[in-house]
Parts: structure tokens; C-alpha cells; sequence
């Protein structure tokens, strides 16, 4: 039997309400903004129309908001302590709804994109704070299941969110990818009030904090930091990245104001985000394995649509719908991971999730061709989030071994700030890899292009007699014949490029399944209480 303590000692606390009502309700706000980082991604030439902006300049929709969340995530935990992580969160999701708002009202680019880092903020502390308030509500033996219901608000969001933003985009107009927010947000703060609290010890971790003095050279370091990042890796790509200086310069001070906040705050006594946590093996062990699951699910929910709607003619709602089904089958999967996670050994669990993961990918890229079809495309989606289940939940869980529960929100707020970190870079250098992968073996297989090969030789004089035949005189048939022929080896380029990308990305989440072996079990006795502290 478990040890009665006092509830000032924060040991037995358990929340007044129904934990499950507690974590649907939590729940319910995460998805939706999680949802938002997506579901205005196909609406952007709308946005760009309606507004009277280029393409280039309505990207900053995408990025103000990605810049303004990551800079919130890592010290939401901060945040959530001084303020009382109940009223942070609650404060969160109603000025996540404003902005929501505003957003829809905005009668320019220069201010929707205002609205937008304000939503991005606001948006930053939810993730972390839910996640924080499922590992408090619930004692370990039932945080899997916990884990996996946010899990499916973090990894369905994404993927539903191209969609879903095309349907409401086409059916009505893109003002209301932003409008939907309100009402789900009201309720969100309806119930919060209702069935959230918060635990004792975090009541005492605010009143000692409070006679403390802010890390003021922390809270700055970090967020010029991050956000200088973040719009590297957003904008590297489109300017070509170190061929421009200004994004070189720019990251050079990311790097530097990055290195100088972690010297920092590992040794300021009180500061914004305490990387002391990292000498737990566990800990960041588990933001190891955050960081690459960012990067290979949200790389690859950029990369499959990206690849069906620019080599294979899809629309973007129908791009979409082939990533939907690896969506439903997260939500399938999550909950078994989560009732999993208490009967059998995690570190295995996650060994069997990166494994499948790792097979899932390399049969991917083996498949990625001109001849796949819409079927075949959503299956590889299927196969490919089959195993990310088993590392989702498994991770979470055992970050919280060794951890003092009054740094529940660290773990929480880092988590996820590496996991979208994680996301963040993938997505970049996805973008980049394919693009320089694709002049690469653009320029091997234009080697063979000439006269002297039969083959070639043959095909362009088959091209040119079928177009010859269709009206055309010798001379522009031939010409429109190498034309073809040279669309044709772009585009088996860019093929055998997406390929090449899958399949590294195969073999660096295969050398991680022995890697979860050294993390540590949680002890038995945590089972039935938490440990005090």
C-alpha cells in the first residue's frame, strides 16, 4: 500500500475530477493548435490573392507564427510556474482565440501576419502545459494512456491539417481556417475552469519562486536565439541558403546567442529553463529520440504530399487525403501503445517502433515512382506512422524517471520544443535534399544523353516520328522531342532524389533501435504512487 503523506508534500495528490475528463479537455486545445502550425499552409494563395501579396510574402503567415511558438515553447515551463500553470494555460487559449480572430478580420498581410505571432505565442504554451498536466493528474502506471491521447492531438493534427484548411478553403474561404478557432476555444476555457487544478506542490514551486529574481539575460538570449533560427531554417531554402549573406549572418548569431544561453543557464542558479535536467540519462535520451521523430513526421508530411502534387498533378485537398489515413491509424494505435506501455519492457517497445519506422521508410523509397497510385501513396503514409506509436508514448513516459515532480514542466516544455525543433529541420533539410539531390543525379543521368548512346538515339527518334505523324514538320518535332526527353530526366531526377532522402532517413532511424536500450526502466513501486519528493 502506498504511503500517506501530507497533502502539502504534494505525494498522493490527485485531482478532484475524472483524470479522462481532465485529459480530453486538455486535449481539445492542443489539437487545435497544433492544427493551426498546418491547416494554413494550402490556403496561402488564397491568402496571397485576397490580400494582394506575392507568393514569397504570404509565407511569413507560415513562418511569423513557427517563430513566435518556438520562441514561447522553451520557457513556457518558466511561464507556467510563475504564473500558476492553470491561469498560463488558461491565458494561452484565450488569447489564442483573439488572435484566432483577429486573424480572420485582418484587412492586410502586415497585420494578419501580426495576429499571427500572437497566436503562435499564445499557441507555444499549450503543448508543454497539457502534457505537464497529464503527468501530474495521472500517477506512472497510467501516463501511457495518457501520453497516447495527446499523442493523437500531436501526430494526427499535422497530418489532417492540409486537408482539412483545403476543404474549409474551397467551401467557404480561407478567413475561416482561423474562425473555427473561437468556439473551440471557448469551451476549451469552459471546461479548464471547470475540471483543471492545479497540484500543491506547484502552488509552493510559485510562492518560493516569487521572491526570485528574473533571469532577464536568459529570457533575451533565448528568444533572439530561437527566433533567428527558426526563420533560418524557414527561409534557407527559398534564398538558397549560404549563398545569401544575410541568412548567414543570421545564423551566426543564432549560434552564438544559442551557445551563450546554454553556458548561461547551466550555471545561473535560478534560470528560465534548467539544462541540469539533461544529466538525467533518461531525459535526454528521450529529447534525442523527440528530436528525430520531429524530424521524420514532420519531414515526411511535407514530403509526400510535396511529391504527389508536383511530379503526379494532385490537387492539394486530394494530397491530403492520402496522408489522412496514417492519421486514422495513429489514432488506433496510440491507445494500444498506451495500455502497452504499463504490461511490456518500453526500451523494447520503442527498439520495435524504430525498427518499423525504419522498414516502413526504405519501403518507401523503394516505391516512390511515376507508375504509384493514390492507393499505393496512402498506404505508404499507413506504413510509414505504424511504428511511431511505439516511440511516441514510450519516450514520454520514461523522460519523467529520476524527475522531481516540481519539474514536470521542464520536461514538458523541452520535450516539445525539441520535437519541434526536430520538425523544424527536417523540413528544411528535406526541402534542401531533394533539391541538390535532384541536380545531382540530373547531372549523372544527362552523361548518358547523347548520340552516342542506342538507346537514347532510339527514343528520340520515336518521339520524333510519333509527333512527326501528328502534324508537326521534321525540325519542330525534333526539337519538341528532346524537350520531352529532357522533362523527362528532370523529372526522374527529382524521383530518384525523393528516394535517396527516404532512404537515409531509413537507415539513421534503424541505428537508433539499439540506442533505446539505455534508458531506464521506471522502478516498480512507481506504479502505484508517485515518488516524493
Amino acid at each position: 500500500m502506498a504511503a500517506i503523506a501530507l497533502p502539502s508534500e504534494g505525494v498522493l495528490w490527485r485531482p478532484t475530477h475524472n483524470p479522462w475528463l481532465v485529459a480530453l479537455t486538455v486535449t481539445l486545445a492542443t489539437f487545435m493548435e497544433v492544427l493551426d502550425t498546418s491547416i494554413a499552409n494550402v490556403a496561402l494563395p488564397h491568402i496571397a490573392g485576397s490580400l494582394g501579396a506575392s507568393s514569397d510574402e504570404s509565407t511569413w503567415v507560415l513562418t511569423s507564427y513557427l517563430v513566435s511558438n518556438g520562441i514561447v515553447l522553451p520557457i513556457s515551463a518558466w511561464l507556467a510556474t510563475r504564473l500558476g500553470r492553470k491561469r498560463f494555460y488558461m491565458s494561452c487559449v484565450a488569447i489564442f482565440a483573439a488572435s484566432s480572430f483577429l486573424c480572420g478580420l485582418a484587412p492586410t498581410l502586415g497585420m494578419l501576419i501580426f495576429f499571427r505571432v500572437l497566436q503562435g505565442a499564445a499557441g507555444g504554451g499549450l503543448q508543454p502545459s497539457e502534457q505537464a498536466i497529464l503527468a501530474d493528474t495521472f500517477v506512472p502506471s497510467k501516463r501511457g494512456m495518457a501520453f497516447a491521447v495527446y499523442g493523437m492531438a500531436v501526430v494526427v493534427a499535422p497530418a489532417i491539417g492540409p486537408t482539412f484548411g483545403g476543404w474549409i478553403t474551397d467551401n467557404f474561404s480561407w478567413r475561416w481556417i482561423f474562425y473555427i478557432n473561437v468556439p473551440v476555444s471557448i469551451l476549451s476555457l469552459y471546461l479548464t475552469q471547470r475540471l483543471v487544478e492545479d497540484p500543491p506542490y506547484l502552488k509552493q514551486e510559485r510562492e518560493r519562486q516569487k521572491g526570485i529574481r528574473v533571469d532577464y539575460i536568459g529570457l533575451g538570449l533565448v528568444a533572439l536565439g530561437i527566433g533567428s533560427l527558426q526563420i533560418v531554417l524557414d527561409k534557407g531554402q527559398e534564398v538558397d541558403w549560404f549563398s545569401s549573406h544575410w541568412l548567414a549572418a543570421l545564423l551566426t548569431v543564432a549560434i552564438i546567442l544559442l551557445v551563450s544561453w546554454v553556458i548561461w543557464e547551466w550555471h545561473h542558479p535560478n534560470p528560465i529553463v534548467e539544462l541540469t535536467l539533461l544529466k538525467k540519462r533518461n531525459f535526454r535520451t528521450a529529447m534525442f529520440f523527440m528530436f528525430v521523430l520531429g524530424i521524420v513526421l514532420y519531414g515526411t508530411t511535407v514530403l509526400i504530399p510535396q511529391f504527389l502534387q508536383l511530379l503526379l498533378g494532385y490537387s492539394a485537398v486530394s494530397a491530403g487525403e492520402a496522408m489522412a489515413g496514417g492519421g486514422f491509424l495513429m489514432m488506433f494505435m496510440m491507445p494500444i501503445s498506451g495500455f502497452l506501455v504499463a504490461k511490456l519492457d518500453q526500451r523494447m517497445m520503442m527498439s520495435f517502433g524504430f525498427a518499423v519506422t525504419a522498414t516502413s521508410l526504405y519501403y518507401m523509397s523503394t516505391h516512390l515512382t511515376m507508375g504509384i497510385d493514390f492507393k499505393t501513396a496512402a498506404m505508404l503514409r499507413v506504413y510509414q506512422v505504424a511504428g511511431l506509436a511505439f516511440i511516441f508514448v514510450p519516450s514520454n513516459v520514461l523522460s519523467y524517471v529520476d524527475i522531481p515532480r516540481e519539474k514536470n514542466n521542464q520536461i514538458s516544455s523541452m520535450i516539445s520544443f525539441v520535437r519541434n525543433i526536430g520538425g523544424s529541420i527536417g523540413i528544411a533539410l528535406i526541402s534542401t535534399f531533394i533539391t541538390r539531390g535532384s541536380q545531382q543525379r540530373q547531372t549523372y543521368l544527362s552523361s548518358n544523353m547523347n548520340q552516342s548512346n542506342s538507346h537514347f538515339r532510339q527514343m528520340i527518334d520515336g518521339l520524333t516520328a510519333t509527333l512527326h505523324s501528328q502534324g508537326l514538320s521534321t525540325a519542330e518535332a525534333t526539337r519538341q522531342a528532346y524537350g520531352r526527353a529532357a522533362a523527362l530526366l528532370q523529372q526522374q531526377a527529382t524521383i530518384l532524389a525523393y528516394g535517396d532522402v527516404v532512404s537515409v532517413m531509413a537507415v539513421a532511424v534503424a541505428l537508433l533501435a539499439p540506442m533505446a536500450l539505455l534508458m531506464k526502466r521506471p522502478p516498480k513501486h512507481a506504479a502505484e504512487a508517485p515518488p516524493m519528493h
